[in-house]
């Protein structure tokens, strides 16, 4: 690995201890779900592991209860009473947080999140990244889970909770760790994107687009971030790059490493075949150097997930895997939790929650999940949330990600006071624009006029596609148990019952 604790520690190191006897390690900021996945992995490990975090509530705290991390309510210098022998940093935490200017003060080793993950986890181990704007998360998990059906028992640090393992990470005995590449910046003390910490055997670039526009200038910026990533991969490694994206492949073009391109080109070394939607199957063909490879089946739904199987499909086959351990990993994967995933129905109509924000996410997942439900009509409802949805940068480029939508609820951000008021997203324009289109669209101050609207307007046969980065007032189950339905007709096939994980 290039970046090994004696390495990267060096730069953070005050007290001159040895790192080969590090007991007591600290996370500030442990609540976030890459930070709560380390704490886990690191007490795992057996390390007396503790941390602290402002409103600390439900799932991540049960979690961390669970498996005996104490975390304290709040930050304060008190939390680091104990000195522990080292300190995690999280990315956003600012150099004049109290916890952070009392690790200064008392002199302790620290670091961020990725090199942690580098020297606890991955030391020793070949690491396959997942990078992109796009899909990491699915395609990551996906690799993790043909791993571990090849009895090659991986780690994986991923940045959602796989429902084979009720987990985001895993730490295996094999030669392998899947890490899903995040672009976004590492800590207060190191602004780089936290991926340039990885040294990759195998990587993934499956799109670059613009996103995080707190701490991204523009496109320029962040193909400039990428760039700095792909330069880095060393001669002996491999890079699967989407060919459909023009930002990728301005990218990838006369590199030291081995470069292969997947998708839909007919001169790309993997290519997706025929594909057909079998609910609630797909079954799609992959071709390997023109000649048909194999004929797959999963429960993903949507070409950008098949693109995103067809590259692990690659790896799998690169590192030798045999071909029907794939098959019966993409037959029996079970997915991601906020993917496309189900949550439940009542009286006929499907709740299904999922991430998306950015706008192509949006336009991709809806249009993924519609052929599913042809007996009823697909109801968008969508929260900008994200400090680049929040923000008019994409105000014009939203509209048309709705077209395959039959009625749209938009939500008012309700963050927009962090944003500059000349800055701001506008619901109402949105909705404005998207019944310019023809669309039937509204929007909604908060999210009980929403359920209200929904429990009115929602018929059986329906499929409300939730859409949010964050856990938008818990809509999903209020609505699974509300008892104000009046638009469904009867209870359907399945009743009111909220589907089991």
């Amino acid at each position: 690995m290039t970046d090994t604790l004696s390495d990267e520690f060096s730069l953070n190191k005050k007290s001159g201890k040895d790192f080969t006897k590090i007991e007591r390690i600290h996370l500030i900021a442990v609540c976030g779900t890459a930070m709560g996945a380390l704490a886990c992995a690191l007490r795992e490990m057996g390390f007396d592991v503790t941390g602290s975090d402002q409103a600390v509530y439900p799932p991540m705290s049960d979690f961390l209860a669970a498996k005996g991390i104490e975390v304290a309510e709040g930050f304060a210098k008190e939390n680091l009473a104990h000195r522990p022998d080292l300190v995690i940093v999280g990315n956003a935490v600012p150099q004049t947080h109290p916890e952070a200017e009392e690790m200064t003060r008392l002199g302790l080793d620290f670091c961020s999140m990725p090199q942690a993950v580098n020297r606890f986890l991955a030391d020793g181990k070949k690491a396959l990244v997942i990078t992109g704007t796009h899909g990491k998360t699915t395609t990551s998990s996906l690799l993790a889970w043909i791993l571990y059906e090849a009895n090659l028992d991986p780690s994986f640090m991923i940045g959602g909770i796989l429902k084979d393992f009720d987990s985001n990470y895993r730490i295996g005995k094999g030669e392998f760790i899947v890490i899903e590449g995040d672009e976004y910046d590492t800590a207060f003390f190191d602004k780089g994107p936290k991926f340039l910490h990885y040294d990759p055997f195998m990587a993934v670039l499956t799109s670059i687009e613009f996103d995080h526009a707190d701490i991204f200038a523009d496109i320029d910026h962040i193909k400039n971030t990428f760039d700095a990533f792909v330069s880095k991969i060393s001669p002996s490694s491999t890079l699967l790059a989407f060919d459909a994206d023009e930002n990728v492949g301005e990218l990838v073009r006369n590199r030291a490493c081995q470069v292969i391109r997947y998708g839909k080109s007919s001169d790309s070394f993997w290519r997706l075949g025929e594909v057909s939607i079998e609910p609630p199957r797909t079954r799609f063909e992959v071709t390997k150097t023109g000649s048909l490879f194999g004929t797959f089946e999963t429960h993903l739904v949507g070409e950008h997930n098949l693109l995103n199987a067809l590259s692990v499909i690659a790896i799998a086959d690169q590192m030798g895997i045999p071909i029907g351990d794939i098959e019966r990993a993409l037959e029996t994967f079970q997915g991601v939790r906020r993917r496309q995933e189900v949550r439940g129905e009542t009286r006929g109509i499907t709740v299904m929650d999922d991430f998306a924000h950015h706008p192509t996410a949006v336009r991709e997942t809806i249009r993924a999940v519609k052929p599913f439900y042809p007996e009823g009509r697909l109801i968008a409802v969508f929260e900008p949330r994200t400090n680049s949805s929040m923000r008019k940068i994409f105000q014009d480029v939203y509209p048309p990600s709705f077209d395959s939508a039959d009625l749209i609820c938009i939500r008012k951000p309700s963050r927009l006071d962090k944003i500059p008021p000349d800055e701001r997203f506008s619901s109402e324009k949105l909705v404005q624009d998207l019944r310019d289109r023809g669309k039937a669209a509204h929007h909604f101050s908060d999210t009980e006029s929403i359920i209200d609207f929904l429990t009115a307007e929602a018929r059986t046969g329906d499929v409300v596609l939730v859409m949010s980065n964050g856990g938008f007032d818990n809509i999903h189950d209020r609505l699974l148990e509300n008892g104000r339905w009046q638009g469904a007709r009867g209870e359907g096939l399945m009743g009111d019952r909220r589907l089991a994980d």
